[in-house]
């Protein structure tokens, strides 16, 4: 059987340049693979994009109305036969949608591989990725440091280069001057406490 499996980490821990290695890993053995994003995620349009420069093309954008199921049953049927899904930015996901993914793994045998953010610059968790945290098969952590050298685990959200702590939960960097930092617990608490 296959998994569901959630690989999560603070921004700049190469979510997405992990998810393009493990396409690569596929591809190069002569297995098909489909990249999936939500429409929210504007960021690349339809790329995924890595902050090492390199990007590739999404073969399929999801918006929140749309059964991820079905979608994959449709593009089994009319394109190729998918031996991986690798899903993007998960966190943008409804719940509804993850519930989705666990059905593909599991009823149609085909491993998803999903990668996102665990919680918002209010260190608030994400639905799609609230829902992944309680039924994935697989949990992984990737990790990436903060300024200070620690272990980030939350992302710090900057607008006109200052730290803000109030705002919409999403909000696409590069957008409106918007740029995110990983930061460590106590880096974080201090941004926010010294405002």
């Amino acid at each position: 059987m296959a998994k569901l499996y959630f690989r999560y980490g603070a921004m700049n821990c190469g979510k997405s340049t992990n998810l393009m290695q493990v396409a690569y890993n596929y591809e190069e053995r002569g297995m098909k693979v489909i990249i999936v994003k939500p429409l929210i995620d504007t960021k690349g349009g339809n790329k995924v994009v890595s902050r090492l420069g390199i990007d590739r093309e999404v073969d399929l954008i999801l918006c929140k109305d749309q059964n991820a199921y079905e979608e994959v049953q449709k593009w089994n049927k009319e394109k190729w036969k998918i031996d991986c899904i690798l899903v993007d930015e998960a966190q943008f996901f409804t719940k509804k949608q993850i519930d989705e993914f666990f059905e593909i793994a599991v009823k149609m045998n085909i491993p998803v591989i999903c990668y996102g953010l665990r919680t918002d610059f209010q260190m608030k968790g994400f639905e799609g990725s609230e829902r992944l945290l309680l039924i994935a098969h697989s949990i992984e952590e990737l990790k990436t440091i903060c300024a200070c050298g620690k272990k980030a685990i939350f992302n710090g959200r900057k607008i006109n280069g200052k730290f803000v702590f109030e705002g919409e939960q999403v909000a696409i960097e590069d957008e409106k001057d918007i740029v995110y930092e990983s930061l460590c617990g106590e880096c974080y608490l201090k941004k926010r406490d010294n405002r």
